[in-house]
């Protein structure tokens, strides 16, 4: 476990009213690769069964592919050991039959269909690289959960007590402690694009600080919310807060927020982190996004709370059955695509369309988990924000996403023995009461019949000012800001040329704003498109949001997920490696504003003979 403090805690005074240590025992969860295909092996790859083998190691592997993607496994029949071959009673092309007691498995769902109901093969995780190649990788320990595996012991009434606050912020009461998840209490998320959709209870932020522990899943604003940590520093600067070990760092941007956050506790992937005899719990990574993404298992006295938060693919895939409790996000509609692409077939009834569809395949894919892992009890959850801002009201009406009703409408037709949840701010789970008897009405208390459930007010003026007080900012005076900037972000060697064109809030030019061109192959800053062959995406961005992320190094989340764009491009294709770079490969550091001035012929700042000081960056940004 790291410590992120200026100087490191006393281990033994992290609890602000009883002494705990936090102790390792195991040794942390590593990722291997174990094949790696180049993009024209991957090419390749016929519909169905696909045998690979590794030459440097021998080893063999089983891919099959359909028009939903990839899945693989080890070519080992968990029976015995043996190898598989095709099967040539198959027809469909799923299934392979071991050369050892003809077991079969079906290869699309990772399941033995002779015997049937034995066993579920482990799946390796499919990366796909920048470069259309793949890579087969695995965990190890998959399953690291089931290290010093311990026996449940009956929950008294009122021990354990699971408090919705809002989106993905919950209270978890663990005895004597309380442990708080994911806390966004105010302001928006990436940028000014989200907003929160229900109102936290009146005395949220007194949970939050008198909180024992706080688990932050990753670094998207709508789960690590520097406004509400902002309000917590000032009553509680030494909370012990926990984050994964995650490539980038989750609290990269904690310095220049300036939030005095003195306790952040960084622990390593698929180990038991021990609170108190009774209390410990595990942080693993997502398989979609090891780089980022975070999921948790929480246990007290042998009861297990899985929350897998935003995960595309929670531990590639392979997660704990019967937990007591299950909770996940449900809604979608987290992303800028296709509600702000334009052009070709983006037209407002194709958006329909796929949005429809893609909730739809959602809500079957969340079920489906939910009712493979059969949890005692599911809750969805991580799913309540709107794009409540005037400004983006065809966003809010598009952006059609699934509700919690829904989800768990469905997985009690498909899973009727698993309890569901759907709770609004306030709510309270007994757990100790709902595993005793699920039908027992006192073991969820719903808020108060006075409490406000939604919100109808969101401080618009006070967070877009500070957005815009990037607009007047001294270093966009100066046209070499641009070349100085797409330097520090270290993108090049790319054939793909892009036009930034700052707009206003309806996503119009702006006659006095930058409308320039950037060149990829070797970052250079043409007047026009090029004559060679290239890909192009044109970028309205509104202005004050655009210049605010430049002005602080901020990645482009804020404009991409946020909504703070408009998207063409020429051909229609995703270009992964240049998204996944200004998303989330960005310098930790922001740009030298400093050091770009003082290269600057002075403009606005008057010339003397006498030395100075050096000049600070934010002496020239003026709030409008």
């Amino acid at each position: 476990m790291r410590h992120c403090a200026e100087t490191e805690p006393d281990i033994f005074s992290l609890d602000k009213t009883t002494s705990f240590f936090l102790e390792v025992k195991m040794t942390p969860q590593s990722a291997q690769v174990l094949l790696a295909l180049n993009a024209e092996a991957v090419g390749s790859l016929k519909e169905g069964v696909n045998f690979k083998k590794n030459p440097e190691d021998g080893k063999c592997y089983i891919i099959y592919k359909n028009k939903d993607g990839l899945k693989a496994c080890k070519n080992q029949c968990k029976h015995q050991g043996g190898l598989f071959i095709k099967d040539i009673e198959d027809l469909d092309g799923r299934t392979v039959k071991c050369t050892k007691h003809n077991w079969k498995l079906n290869v699309s769902t990772m399941k033995y269909v002779n015997p049937p109901d034995c066993f579920l093969q482990d799946e390796l995780d499919v990366e796909i690289m920048d470069d259309g190649g793949l890579q087969l990788v695995e965990l190890n320990p998959i399953d690291p959960w089931l290290a010093d595996p311990r026996e449940p012991l009956e929950l008294q009434k009122g021990e354990v007590k699971v408090t919705y606050l809002t989106h993905a912020c919950m209270e978890l009461q663990l005895g004597q402690r309380r442990f708080m998840f994911d806390p966004w209490l105010k302001g928006p998320a990436f940028a000014r694009g989200w907003w929160l959709f229900h109102e936290p209870p009146a005395d949220s932020l007194d949970r939050l600080c008198a909180a024992d522990l706080i688990y932050i899943s990753h670094m998207h604003s709508d789960h690590l919310s520097y406004p509400t940590l902002k309000d917590l520093s000032k009553r509680r600067p030494d909370v012990p807060i926990y984050v994964g070990d995650t490539l980038r760092p989750v609290f990269w941007y904690l310095e220049q927020s300036q939030v005095k956050l003195t306790n952040i506790n960084v622990v390593p992937f698929g180990v038991w982190q021990d609170i108190d005899e009774h209390l410990r719990f595990m942080i693993l990574m997502d398989g979609v996004h090891p780089e980022m993404d975070t999921c948790i298992i929480v246990e007290y006295k042998g009861h297990m709370i899985l929350n897998t938060v935003d995960c595309t693919r929670p531990n590639g895939g392979r997660l704990p059955e019967n937990v007591d409790l299950m909770l996940s996000d449900f809604a979608g509609g987290a992303s800028g695509f296709p509600m702000t692409f334009s052009g070709g077939k983006y037209s407002d009834s194709w958006k329909e369309e796929f949005i429809k569809n893609e909730r739809k395949k959602l809500l079957n894919y969340k079920s489906q988990l939910v009712k493979s892992l059969q949890p005692r009890i599911y809750c969805p959850f991580a799913g309540y924000f709107v794009e409540a801002h005037p400004s983006d009201r065809y966003i809010k009406d598009t952006n059609i996403k699934n509700s919690a009703e829904d989800l768990n409408a469905l997985i009690n037709k498909i899973a009727p023995e698993i309890k569901t949840w759907t709770p609004k701010p306030g709510s309270v789970l007994d757990l100790g009461l709902a595993l005793r008897d699920p039908t027992n009405s006192e073991a969820i208390t719903s808020p108060p019949g006075s409490a406000k459930i939604y919100k109808d007010s969101w401080d618009f003026d006070l967070y877009v000012d500070e957005l815009n007080s990037a607009i007047s900012c001294e270093i966009f005076k100066h046209q070499s800001w641009i070349q100085f900037y797409y330097t520090w972000a270290g993108f090049q060697n790319y054939n793909l040329v892009i036009r930034m064109i700052e707009t206003d809030d309806n996503f119009e030019p702006l006659t006095d704003g930058y409308d320039y061109f950037v060149d990829f192959v070797d970052l250079s800053f043409p007047t026009k498109r090029p004559d060679r062959e290239h890909s192009y995406i044109e970028i309205k961005n509104r202005i004050g949001v655009m210049r605010y992320v430049v002005l602080h190094g901020h990645l482009w989340d804020d404009l991409y997920i946020g909504f703070q764009n408009r998207i063409s491009r020429d051909p229609d294709i995703y270009h992964h490696k240049f998204w996944n770079h200004f998303q989330i490969e960005l310098p930790v550091r922001r740009p030298d504003w400093d050091q770009f001035l003082q290269q600057q012929q002075p403009t606005s700042v008057q010339e003397t003979d006498t030395p100075t000081e050096e000049p600070d960056i934010w002496s020239y940004c003026l709030v409008l």
